[in-house]
């Protein structure tokens, strides 16, 4: 599943290709893949002749600002999450349909874009094609509040790179709590946005085994977690991501973290670090690694 770096890469993406451009049709391939409206014959008639304003990112999920360009009143947003194979690609309208396209979205070029007069027609595509078909996406009317359509917002922690997700706020949480750190951390309500891939990476950076019970850590080590966590997704965003199995960006480029994983996925591989051996186990049904020896206190 795409975690924060990746969805991060695709909003920037996003925000490079896309701005001002006004969404002047579409097309649903897929009905289950349109979480709001209900009726999908809404969908595409709500979306038609606004235009996009912003692209932010709330954990994992994407949303768009929208706005009417005739009146520069609010247009409502466009939310998407990709879940465990989304992607999204920008592409030229005319392109062959991936296998597995979801939902298409047509954006007119604008003028106000660095655009020259012979683009005003050109109209490229937003495509979402997704394996698994657990991606979704919606389209909040501007007179609707964005979380209670896409109600997963309510249930999200604060930003990791926040003034709210503190070294306090995270010892207060921690201490709450008589779990494993590695399943806590895969709580969204904790923090958004991480996920199975840097939660391994994180624990490794601050040398906490995996299995260790939260409320049990000392303050020197939830002083190095919460500095893992930034630096970490910091990292991988400047990696554009990890590509593992289906990762691309906007444009189909594969994320290069993965390249550089200190343990994820590396069971059974030397440690970068010490050599030796990555261990891989099963836990909270997760498939989680780590190194015994950097690792070593439970």
């Amino acid at each position: 599943m795409p975690e924060l770096p990746e969805v991060e890469t695709v909003r920037r993406g996003l925000e490079q290709k896309t701005l001002g451009r006004e969404i002047v049709g579409g097309d649903v391939l897929l009905e289950g893949s349109i979480a709001y409206p209900i009726s999908v014959a809404e969908f595409l008639p709500g979306l038609k002749g606004v235009a996009i304003a912003r692209w932010h990112r709330r954990g994992k999920y994407l949303l768009a600002e929208l706005f009417n360009r005739n009146n520069n009143n609010p247009g409502g947003w466009l939310g998407i999450h990709l879940r465990m194979t989304g992607q999204l690609l920008w592409l030229d309208q005319q392109e062959d349909l991936q296998k597995h396209t979801r939902v298409r979205l047509f954006l007119q070029n604008n003028l106000t874009n660095n655009s020259s007069k012979g683009d005003r027609s050109q109209i490229q595509e937003l495509r979402f094609v997704d394996i698994r078909t657990f991606g979704k996406l919606w389209w909040v009317p501007p007179e609707a509040e964005i979380s209670s359509i896409i109600t997963g917002l309510k249930k999200l922690g604060p930003e990791p790179f926040s003034l709210e997700f503190s070294v306090e706020y995270l010892a207060k949480q921690l201490h709450k709590r008589q779990r494993a750190i590695k399943t806590a951390l895969l709580d969204q309500g904790l923090v958004a946005g991480l996920g199975n891939i840097y939660a391994d990476e994180v624990l490794f950076v601050s040398g906490i085994r995996p299995t260790s019970i939260c409320k049990e850590l000392t303050p020197q080590q939830i002083e190095a977690l919460h500095r893992a966590i930034i630096e970490v997704l910091q990292k991988a965003i400047d990696a554009g991501g990890t590509t593992f199995s289906n990762f691309i960006n906007l444009l189909g480029i594969n994320g290069n973290y993965g390249g550089v994983a200190w343990v994820y996925k590396r069971g059974g591989q030397p440690c970068r670090v010490c050599d030796t051996l990555i261990e891989r186990i099963k836990l909270g049904g997760r498939s989680t690694h780590y190194c015994p020896s950097c690792q070593a206190i439970d």
